[in-house]
């Protein structure tokens, strides 16, 4: 009865389509409205279930339309998807900038949806029956993941809201993304929305045929029912160890302009040592700051060196903490020139600087110019004036302390001389947007990885839903390589998620706002032990097959329009 429901409106939606011969204009009206019903899908509306009608709704919008008028109808329904669920870009406290970057990226964007509402209503051509319009369904869902697959990596990528992340919430079902990723999840939403489709096509066509749709539905109901049975059976399985750690989150909120302003440094740097000592007062074991949280570099600036590793020595604490770094060009002529880098350092409980990470994806126009030597009008897009390096190559830290004492008497009378080894943790740090690559956090992962951590500012972008789309897209980091994510960042979302995507501890200030200045200490288990994650093993083998099933079909498209133009009686053309 319920699945009948969603199939009776795309029937009457496709009725009311064709009685009305719909416009050009209509066609951009019902194409308008399936972006925006696309959009509001993510956070911070998250209406979950319209990711399920988007796909449906897009070809709603180009039935009977032609080649090239299906393929404007995809990319207005894009555009209007981008420029809603991206609307944070207009936060960056910058003048100019926000609006153009925001259209821009939006307008990049839209290419996506765009190719791929045109190549399903080519493909819908041939779908006249029921075994064509079931593999037209399945190959829609391929085409869907290939094209993610490309943004998440074109241009260095940026693999923002993929339809997938829209049910970060809806557990059951995305615990596959242990196997495919994010990509299957994206996948199987896909493909269930264009059996909606064609379910509602057949009421249409066939009013007297009462169970009629139910064929179309069947076979990814199946699915779906049986991924999220194991996905159910996954939760229900111990994810934690008998170890755990006490972590302690500082989230300063410091507004993007204090940051940018050098007269502001030692007063937020003051208050950021404040907020961390009422914090201390709970023991913890590591503290947590978030990336641009230290005004000065580290290494270079001795005031601020002291402070940190005074602070490391006298509560006898780990701290991991976000800093930018410089490191002097070898061999040139400028005896100043130097490369800058967007660092994570560990300070040990002795006060040393243990370790370093060097940020390995950079944010485009944010941390570095593309194409700036070449292009150098670019500059006028971008709040920047330098930019950064990027590290070349990912990085583990070590944290040691003493093992907890034994219980009871001892009866080994050598049991007084033997020395415990040391508890060890081993954690995989991640800068800023870093943790929404899929195939980027892979590789920080390795055998003996326990957590990884994440140091992130989205403090340019105010009190938006940009933390909320950031933090639902790094859920399925945790899921796809089994292991816990730690998020500390400047004005949220701070939490940390277990090896499931289960949001375990979530900061709020005292007025219970996710954005405000504050501090929270909380009980890491350790995850317990567990095979790697066919996707940490594998990585992309589901997305690379879809890919390769989607240059298949557009090579076929492509012959078929060449086939068209040199001989245009062979078929109509589009």
């Amino acid at each position: 009865m319920f699945a009948r429901l969603p199939c009776r409106a795309f029937a009457a939606t496709l009725a009311a389509l064709k009685a009305a011969r719909l416009t050009t204009g209509g066609r951009y009206g019902a194409a308008i409205i399936a972006g925006l019903g696309w959009a509001l899908a993510f956070p911070r509306v998250s209406i979950m279930g319209l990711a399920w009608l988007a796909p449906a709704l897009l070809l709603l919008a180009a039935v009977g339309a032609r080649t090239r008028e299906s393929l404007r109808i995809g990319y207005l329904a894009g555009l209007t998807h981008f420029l809603v669920s991206l609307s944070w870009l207009l936060q960056i406290p910058v003048r100019g900038y926000p609006v153009l970057g925001w259209v821009a990226l939006s307008a990049f964007l839209a290419l996506f949806p765009a190719v791929w509402v045109m190549s399903m209503t080519i493909a819908a051509r041939t779908a006249t029956h029921w075994t064509s319009r079931a593999r037209w369904a399945l190959l829609g869902a391929a085409l869907w993941v290939a094209l993610e697959m490309v943004q998440a990596r074109i241009w260095d990528g940026f693999p923002w809201n993929f339809l997938g992340a829209s049910q970060y919430r809806l557990l059951p079902l995305i615990q596959g993304a242990s196997v495919t990723g994010v990509y299957g999840v994206s996948f199987l939403v896909v493909w269930f929305s264009l059996a909606l489709f064609c379910a509602g096509r057949e009421i249409l066509l066939h009013p007297t045929r009462r169970y009629a749709w139910l064929g179309e539905i069947i076979l990814p109901a199946t699915v779906l029912a049986l991924v999220a049975g194991l996905g159910l059976r996954a939760l229900r399985e111990p994810t934690d160890g008998a170890e755990s750690w006490r972590v302690l989150f500082v989230q300063p909120s410091i507004p993007q302009t204090l940051i940018w302003s050098p007269d502001e440094n030692q007063n937020r740097f003051r208050q950021l040592l404040e907020l961390t000592e009422t914090g201390l007062a709970d023991a913890p074991d590591l503290v947590l700051w978030p990336e641009a949280a230290v005004p000065n570099m580290i290494r270079y600036d001795e005031s601020l060196y002291r402070a940190v590793t005074r602070l490391a020595r006298e509560h006898r604490v780990w701290m991991i903490l976000g800093c930018d770094d410089a490191e002097p060009r070898a061999n040139h002529t400028d005896p100043d020139a130097a490369d800058y880098f967007n660092a994570a350092f560990l300070v040990t409980p002795d006060g040393e600087l243990a370790a370093d990470y060097r940020k390995n994806h950079l944010v485009m126009f944010g941390e570095y110019l593309p194409l700036a030597r070449w292009l150098p009008f670019m500059r006028w897009l971008t709040p920047i004036t330098g930019g950064f390096t990027p590290g070349t190559r990912p990085a583990s830290f070590t944290l040691e302390r003493e093992p907890p004492p034994a219980s009871g008497e001892t009866t080994s009378p050598n049991a007084a001389d033997a020395v415990a080894e040391p508890v060890r943790l081993k954690v995989a740090p991640l800068i800023c947007f870093e943790d929404v690559f899929p195939h980027g956090v892979r590789r920080h992962v390795e055998a003996d990885t326990d957590f990884l951590v994440n140091l992130t500012n989205d403090g340019w972008f105010g009190e938006s839903a940009a933390q909320w789309q950031h933090a639902a897209s790094a859920t399925f980091r945790a899921i796809e390589n089994g292991v816990p994510l730690l998020r500390c960042c400047n004005n949220g979302l701070t939490c940390w998620l277990d090896a499931r995507g289960r949001w375990r501890a979530l900061f709020h200030d005292e007025t219970d706002s996710v954005y405000g200045p504050g501090v929270f200490t909380t009980t890491v288990p350790r995850p317990a032990a567990a095979p790697a994650t066919f996707y940490r093993r594998f990585g992309d083998v589901f997305g690379w097959s879809c890919c390769a099933v989607a240059a298949l079909v557009w090579r076929r498209q492509i012959w078929a329009a060449i086939r068209r133009r040199r001989h245009p009686g062979l078929a109509a053309t589009g």
